[in-house]
C-alpha cells in the first residue's frame, strides 16, 4: 500500500497494513501491525516492523500532513537537543503527494504514566501510590520548564516509564520559548494549570504539597497558590467546554451520527456492543424489568450477553406532547449530556453508553438512552433502618456531605432530588434521572435551584424523624 492510500483507509482500517517507505538506505516496506491512535485520513499512530526492528510509527497523510510532520520533527529535535528523555528518532521523511513518516524506537514493556495513574486512582487521595505516580510526572514536567520548553498537550499518557527512566513521548506539542533558558513564571503557570485541571477535584486541597515536586527539580520562579489556582480553574472550565462538544460529534471519544432521521450517539468503545441494543431498544424492554412504564418515559433493566443495562425510553404521548418537544433536543439528549458531564466531574453517575433520537426530516420523535445498571439501593432503602434512631453509617453520611459538596462547588442542580434518584454504589451516592439537571452560570440562578433540590431531598424523610433533623444540621445549605 502507497502512505497515501491511508487518507481514505477510514478509523479501523485492515491489519495488518504493508506499506513502502524509504531511509536514506533506500526504499523499504513498514509492515504496521497494532494501531494505537487515529484521526481518520489525517494521523495514524501505530506499532510494527521495520527493516526486522520494532518501530513506533507516526504516518501523517491528506492535506495537512507536511504542516503535522514538521511540528512531531522540531518538537522531538527539540527534546533531543536539551537532553530529554525522548525515544529515539530512526526515520523520518515527507514525500509531497503521499505523506510524512517518523519511526522511533519502540519502548517495549513500557507503561505510561496515564496507566500507572488508573492502577491507584481509587486509593484514597493522595495515597504514597499516588504521589509517586504525580511526583514523576511533575519532577519531568520541571525539568522541561528548566530547558525553556513545554508540552502543549500536557497529560500524564505523554510520559512513559521504561527501564527506570520516565520518557518524554509526543514532540507535535513541544513548544520552546528560549531552548536552553527557564521558562517564564506566567508560562510555566499556565502549562502547570494544564496539568493540575486534570487532577480529580478530590486532590485540590494537596496541590501545595504536590507543587513541591515540581520545585525539587525547578525552583526558579516563585508560584504564587492563588495565581496557579486561578490557572487551574479557568483550564478545568476550557476542559470541560471541549469535552461536551465531543459528545455530539464523531471524535475519538464518541460515535456520532446526526442526520435527518435519527441522531445516534455511542461511546467509542462500546460501538460494537450498544449498536444491537439500540436496534432491538423497543423488544429488550418488554422483555426486560419494568421499573416504569407508559406515560412521558419507560424504563427498564434488561440483559444483554449477561451483561445489565438500563434503558430508558421518552416517549410522546399525544400530538399536543409532540408539538412542544419536536422543536427541542430531547430529554434523552440531556440526560446524555448532563451525565457525561457529571462523569467527567467525577461525580457519581450510571454512565451513559449510548443515545438514539429517532427524527422526521430533523423533527424529533422518542428516543432512547442506555446506561449502566447501578445494583445499589437507593437512599430510602439505604437509610430505612436509621430513621427514627438517626444513625446512619458516618462513611455513608460523609459521602453525602461530598456530594452535596461538589454539587455547589460545580453550581450543579439535579432538578428532582428524591431518595429514589440517589444510589448507593462503591461507597459513593450516584445520582440518577438526570433529565432536569443543569449547570448554573450564576450563583443566583444556583443557589435558587439549590435550595429546591435541597427542600426536595429533605422531604424523603418525616420532618419530625431523627434521620431528617441529622440531616438538616449537617447538609450545606448552598
Amino acid at each position: 500500500m502507497q502512505l497515501s492510500e491511508l487518507k481514505s483507509a477510514g478509523r479501523t482500517p485492515t491489519l495488518p497494513i504493508n506499506l513502502a517507505l524509504a531511509d536514506a538506505a533506500g526504499p523499504a516496506e513498514l509492515q504496521l501491525l497494532t494501531l494505537l491512535r487515529v484521526l481518520p485520513g489525517q494521523r495514524y499512530v501505530g506499532a510494527g516492523i521495520w527493516r526486522g526492528r520494532a518501530v513506533l510509527a507516526k504516518l501523517l497523510v491528506g492535506p495537512k500532513a507536511a504542516r503535522h510532520f514538521q511540528r512531531e520533527r522540531d518538537g522531538v529535535h527539540l527534546l533531543s537537543e536539551q537532553g530529554m528523555n525522548t525515544p529515539l528518532l530512526l526515520v523520518e521523511g515527507l514525500k509531497e503527494g503521499e505523506g510524512g513518516w517518523l519511526l522511533f524506537e519502540f519502548l517495549e514493556n513500557a507503561q505510561s504514566l496515564g496507566d500507572a495513574w488508573a492502577d491507584v486512582e481509587a486509593l484514597p487521595a493522595l495515597a504514597h501510590e499516588q504521589q509517586t505516580v504525580l511526583g514523576e510526572a511533575l519532577s519531568a514536567i520541571a525539568t522541561l520548564h528548566s530547558k525553556g520548553l513545554w508540552q502543549e498537550d500536557l497529560h500524564l499518557d505523554n510520559l512513559l516509564r521504561h527501564d527506570g527512566q520516565l520518557y518524554l513521548i509526543d514532540g507535535a506539542g513541544i513548544r520552546a520559548e528560549q531552548a536552553g533558558k527557564p521558562l517564564s513564571r506566567q508560562q510555566v503557570l499556565q502549562n502547570l494549570g494544564v496539568f493540575f485541571a486534570q487532577l480529580p477535584k478530590t486532590l485540590e486541597p494537596f496541590t501545595e504539597e504536590l507543587l513541591v515536586h515540581y520545585l525539587l527539580s525547578n525552583a526558579e520562579h516563585a508560584l504564587p497558590m492563588e495565581a496557579l489556582k486561578k490557572q487551574i480553574n479557568k483550564t478545568r472550565g476550557w476542559r470541560l467546554k471541549d469535552f461536551l462538544s465531543k459528545v455530539g460529534r464523531d471524535c475519538s471519544l464518541f460515535s456520532v451520527n446526526d442526520g435527518p432521521f435519527s441522531l445516534r450517539a455511542i461511546r467509542r468503545e462500546e460501538v460494537t456492543a450498544m449498536s444491537p441494543v439500540l436496534t432491538d431498544a423497543d423488544a429488550l424492554l418488554d422483555r426486560g424489568h419494568l421499573y416504569k412504564t407508559g406515560g412521558a418515559a419507560s424504563v427498564g433493566r434488561v440483559e444483554v450477553a449477561g451483561r445489565p443495562l438500563v434503558i430508558k425510553r421518552y416517549n410522546i404521548k399525544n400530538f399536543a406532547h409532540w408539538l412542544k418537544r419536536f422543536w427541542r433536543p430531547s430529554r434523552a439528549w440531556h440526560s446524555w449530556r448532563e451525565g457525561n458531564r457529571l462523569a467527567f466531574l467525577g461525580i457519581a453517575t450510571p454512565k451513559p453508553l449510548a443515545l438514539l433520537e429517532l427524527r422526521f426530516f430533523w423533527l424529533r420523535r422518542k428516543a432512547y438512552l442506555v446506561t449502566e445498571y447501578l445494583p445499589g439501593p437507593d437512599i430510602i432503602e439505604r437509610f430505612a433502618s436509621h430513621v427514627v434512631s438517626g444513625t446512619a453509617p458516618e462513611a455513608e453520611l460523609l459521602a453525602l456531605d461530598h456530594l452535596f459538596a461538589r454539587l455547589i462547588d460545580e453550581r450543579i442542580s439535579h432538578g428532582d432530588l428524591k431518595g429514589h434518584n440517589v444510589f448507593w454504589h462503591q461507597d459513593r451516592w450516584a445520582l440518577i434521572d438526570l433529565d432536569a439537571m443543569c449547570q448554573h452560570t450564576s450563583a443566583s440562578s444556583f443557589a435558587c435551584a439549590f435550595a429546591r433540590d435541597r427542600a426536595r431531598f429533605m422531604r424523603n424523610w418525616p420532618v419530625e424523624s431523627a434521620l431528617h433533623q441529622l440531616l438538616e444540621q449537617r447538609l450545606p445549605r448552598g
